[in-house]
């Protein structure tokens, strides 16, 4: 909200909507004015970038599989005519990009966080470039600054002291806060017997890139296991111990069963702790219908006998 990156506020939490806020920020950018037109939520650009509409990309540390359509994002990344990536880490993005640019780390360079209160909070690099064994990675900002000058546009902040610079001269918005979009809540889902409603987050220690190549810290991770209620697994034909299946429209996930207090026909399930992530291998995100039952695992193939 405060940086703008939502596609109905400018920087400082402006509505993008509000005369007064737009010739705010034209004057700070020394611009005539601002078009009265929101920008693309992640879906929207997602979208375009599947259907042509937009030529090229620049991602900066996304995982696939936390995107709402994992599988429409991936088509979206192949076939943009032009990637560009921002990581510290190879990931799918980084498999597709036609440019890939390492940036530093957060304990590699100086930065500002925002907290729940709204406020401020400044910090420096905790790793100077002396203490590191390598070639110090650029900022974030440092690129993207490199990317407007490869465009021949004008961003105007070459380093942290001028971004700051240009948030003071910004100043705090006074006004009313952007109410839009506005969500439409939809009915509850109703689940029958053999259903359940999808639930989960993402577990600390799971399959995220930054924890790729620490076998000692991966091994300390929580087992994945799949959670419903008793009298859940009761009607489902499943107990304790027992492999659960998960299915979505596009998938299932097979995960041991660890009967929980919780309620009814809902299962729990750690988003991206086994395959591809639950979002990728079903389809399915929290909050919907799913099939869940007695796993019905493949029977091994016979070993091939030469004649």
């Amino acid at each position: 909200v405060e940086a703008g990156a939502l596609p109905s506020v400018l920087p400082g939490g402006r509505p993008a909507t509000d005369p007064r806020a737009r010739a705010e920020v034209a004057a700070a950018w020394g611009l005539a004015e601002i078009p009265l037109r929101y920008g693309r939520d992640t879906g929207q650009i997602v979208e375009a970038a599947a259907t042509g509409e937009l030529g090229a990309l620049v991602v900066a540390g996304v995982e696939v599989a936390d995107l709402p359509d994992p599988a429409r994002a991936r088509e979206a990344l192949s076939a943009v005519g032009f990637l560009v990536s921002l990581e510290l880490r190879p990931s799918e993005v980084t498999e597709r990009a036609d440019v890939v640019l390492p940036v530093a780390a957060v304990a590699e360079k100086a930065g500002t966080f925002v907290n729940w209160e709204g406020r401020v909070r400044m910090f420096e690099a905790a790793l100077k470039p002396d203490q590191m064994t390598r070639r110090v990675a650029p900022t974030d900002g440092r690129v993207l600054q490199m990317l407007a000058d490869a465009m021949d546009v004008h961003l105007g902040l070459p380093d942290l002291r001028t971004t700051r610079a240009e948030l003071d001269r910004l100043g705090a918005w006074d006004g009313a806060r952007a109410n839009e979009p506005v969500e439409v809540a939809a009915g509850l889902p109703r689940p029958a017997a053999g259903e359940a409603v999808l639930a989960g987050h993402r577990l600390l220690l799971d399959q995220g890139r930054l924890q790729d190549g620490d076998e000692a810290l991966a091994g300390t991770r929580h087992a994945a296991r799949a959670r419903v209620s008793a009298a859940t697994a009761a009607e489902s034909g499943v107990k304790n111990g027992d492999v659960l299946a998960v299915s979505g429209p596009a998938g299932v996930v097979e995960l041991p069963l660890q009967i929980t207090e919780m309620p009814d026909r809902v299962v729990w399930l750690p988003l991206n702790s086994t395959g591809s992530g639950v979002a990728s291998d079903t389809g399915a995100l929290p909050g919907a219908l799913v099939r869940i039952g007695p796993a019905t695992l493949a029977a091994e193939a016979p070993e091939e006998v030469e004649a």
